[in-house]
C-alpha cells in the first residue's frame, strides 16, 4: 500500500511531532511513502540532505475551519494540489499529521476518492478545538471518519474516548521516542560549562518554544524562593518564541538577571551539551486556556542524557518518566510547589545521580527509537520485516542520505 503522509510540522521546522514523523517514515522504503509537508525556512537545505519522497506545499493556514474566506481559499488550493498528487502517485491511504488542517483534507479526500485515512492526535489540539464551534464540528467529523486514530499518550487517548466519544476500536496509543545513540550522558566538563556561561553553578535547564504552556515564566517566578535554598542557582532557557520579551521583562522586574540565561535557539553542536551538563531538567508545563503539553519529548531527551526531570501535572508529561525513580511531576499553576521540588532535588546530589542513572536505563528500555519505530510500523504497516534498528528490510536507497539528515533533526 502506498501512503501519503500529510503534515504541517516536519523538519526543518521545529516541533516534536515533526521529529516523530521523521523517525517513523524515514525507516520505510522510499517507494512506499510520499510526504506532503509545509514549507519551512531553510527547507531547501534540509531537503538536499535526505532522499525521502517529499513534496513541499503550503499547509500553514490562516484558520483551522472553512468559514473564513482566506482559510477557505487555502484549503481549496491544497485540496486541488493533493487530489492531483494522489492520482499521480497512486496513493492508497493518507496519514494526517493532526486533525486540522491535515485531517480535514484527508476527510475531504475520503469523501471524493474513497481513500481511508489515519489521523495522529497530540492532545493540545483537542482542548483548543473546544473553543470554537466550527473547529469542534470539523474535528469531530475528522475523528469519526478516520480508519485509525493514533494518540501520542494515554492522556490523549482518554480525551479522545471521554470528551470526543471516539470508538475504542479506532484508537491506538503510540508514544514518541528519542534517539538514545544521539542523546547520551557525558561527564561534567568545566570547560563546556564555562563556554555556556554556567561555570560551576547548579543549573536547571528548560528546552522548548517560549510559550505560556511550557511554563518558563513560572520557573522564573519560583526562582526567588529557590534561591533561599540554592543561592547560586542558574536557570538556563533554550528556545525562542513569542514570550521572549515578556520573560525578559519578568527577569528584569524581579532582579534576576544574574540567575537566568537565555540561550535562544541552538544548533546541534550546542544543544546536546546543555542536556549533558545541566543538573536538573525542568518542563514546568501547565494548562493555559485549554492549551496543554500532550507528551513532552524534551523530557525523554534529557533522561537519555542521564538527567533527572521535573514536569507539571498537566497533559501527558508523567508518561515520559518513572515516578519517582527518574523524575517528578508537580502542579505548576503557582510557583510554590515548583520551588520546593527544585530545592529538594538540587540539595541531594546522590539522589540526582541515582535518578539520572535510572533515567538513562528507563529510556533505553521504553523509548529508544529503534524499538518504538518498529512498534509504530507494525501498527501502521503490518506485514513488513524490520531490522535491529527498526528499519524496514525491504530494499531502499534512502537510508544513507536519511542518516545524514537525521543528525540535523536531533535539535528540532
Amino acid at each position: 500500500m502506498k501512503i501519503l503522509l500529510l503534515t504541517e510540522v516536519f523538519p526543518p521546522r521545529t516541533g516534536g511531532s515533526g521529529r516523530w514523523f521523521f523517525e517513523i517514515y524515514r525507516r520505510l522504503p522510499r517507494e512506499m511513502v510520499v510526504i506532503a509537508a509545509d514549507n519551512a525556512p531553510d527547507c531547501e537545505h534540509f531537503d538536499r540532505r535526505h532522499n525521502l519522497h517529499l513534496v513541499r506545499m503550503p499547509l500553514g493556514f490562516a484558520g483551522w475551519g472553512l468559514a473564513r474566506v482566506r482559510s477557505f481559499g487555502q484549503y481549496y488550493r491544497a485540496y486541488r494540489r493533493l487530489a492531483s498528487l494522489i492520482r499521480t502517485e497512486g496513493i492508497e491511504s493518507i496519514h494526517a499529521g493532526k486533525s486540522l488542517p491535515e485531517g480535514l483534507l484527508a476527510w475531504l479526500m475520503r469523501r471524493r476518492l474513497g481513500l481511508p485515512y489515519t489521523c495522529y492526535v497530540h492532545g493540545e489540539e483537542l482542548n483548543l478545538a473546544e473553543g470554537s464551534r466550527e473547529v469542534r464540528f470539523w474535528t469531530r467529523r475528522v475523528l469519526r471518519g478516520a480508519e485509525r486514530v493514533i494518540a501520542n499518550s494515554r492522556n490523549t487517548q482518554s480525551l479522545l474516548l471521554k470528551k470526543w466519544q471516539v470508538s475504542p476500536k479506532q484508537v491506538v496509543v503510540l508514544h514518541p521516542g528519542v534517539d538514545a545513540d544521539q542523546f547520551v550522558p557525558s561527564s561534567p566538563d568545566l570547560e563546556v560549562r564555562h563556554r555556556l556561561g554556567w561555570g560551576q553553578r547548579p543549573v536547571v535547564l528548560t528546552v522548548g518554544r517560549l510559550q505560556k504552556r511550557k511554563g518558563q515564566d513560572m520557573m522564573i517566578r519560583a526562582l526567588p524562593a529557590i534561591r533561599r535554598g540554592i543561592p547560586d542557582v542558574l536557570y538556563a532557557i533554550v528556545g525562542d518564541g513569542d514570550e521572549r520579551q515578556y520573560l525578559e521583562e519578568l527577569v528584569a522586574q524581579a532582579g534576576l538577571g544574574g540567575h537566568v540565561k537565555f540561550h535562544g535557539n541552538l544548533d546541534d553542536a550546542d544543544m546536546l551539551p546543555c542536556y549533558q551538563q545541566c543538573d536538573l531538567f525542568a518542563l514546568p508545563n501547565r494548562e493555559v486556556n485549554g492549551d496543554i503539553e500532550g507528551f513532552g519529548m524534551v523530557l525523554l531527551e534529557a533522561q537519555a542524557c542521564g538527567k533527572p526531570v521535573l514536569a507539571g501535572t498537566s497533559g501527558g508529561t508523567a508518561e515520559t518518566m518513572s515516578i519517582p525513580e527518574t523524575g517528578l511531576v508537580v502542579p505548576c499553576d503557582e510557583p510554590e510547589h515548583l520551588a520546593a521540588a527544585v530545592i529538594e532535588l538540587l540539595s541531594n546530589k546522590d539522589q540526582l545521580r541515582a535518578m539520572g542513572e535510572s533515567a538513562r536505563a528507563w529510556v533505553l528500555e521504553n523509548f529508544d527509537w529503534s524499538k518504538l519505530s518498529k512498534q509504530a510500523q507494525e501498527v501502521l504497516f503490518p506485514g513488513l520485516n524490520y531490522g535491529h534498528n527498526g528499519t524496514a528490510e525491504r530494499p531502499s536507497g534512502n537510508q544513507q542520505l536519511c542518516g545524514v539528515a537525521h543528525a540535523e533533526v536531533a535539535k528540532l
